[in-house]
């Protein structure tokens, strides 16, 4: 008997199922946060994941304004840009970028830990961060998904 038994079966773009799923940040620490809604936005949770597919959720996060950072992280910890010019390395902490917009905080820490090419690019516009507990995605019925039940 020389024949397999089985298939792999990869997903693509037709055969994948995407789902609206709405995170709470009230409370979460930020780099625990960020990791599982990078799983959702990448589909790792999904019995049908495929590295090279869009395969994951669309994420939307409420309530951005009430992430906690553990330890001393909020004066502690940069966040470094450059503007393109000779000496123009500008640094922002935690708390200065806090202030301008708690939705950024959110946003970097999970496009960090997303693909650096184009997939991951196409994976962070699955991914919608709001301050306070109003959204824009209320016609696509997002379902409320508790992070603390996944692994």
């Amino acid at each position: 008997m020389n024949t397999l038994s089985y298939k792999t079966v990869s997903a693509n773009k037709a055969t994948v199922n995407k789902e609206w799923v709405l995170v709470d940040a009230d409370g979460q620490t930020l780099g625990r946060l960020a990791s599982k809604v990078a799983k959702l936005i990448r589909g790792k949770y999904k019995p049908n994941f495929t590295p090279h597919v869009d395969c994951g959720d669309n994420v939307v996060i409420i309530n951005a304004e009430k992430i906690n950072l553990t330890g001393k992280k909020w004066t502690d910890k940069s966040y470094i840009r450059h503007t393109g010019y000779p000496g123009g390395q500008r640094s922002l902490t935690a708390t200065e970028l806090f202030d301008k917009d708690p939705a950024r905080i959110i946003e970097k820490a999970v496009k960090g830990m997303l693909p650096k090419n184009k997939l991951g690019s196409a994976l962070f516009r699955n991914l919608y961060v709001y301050v306070g507990s109003e959204h824009k995605q209320d016609a696509q019925n997002p379902k409320t998904i508790n992070l603390n039940d996944l692994k």
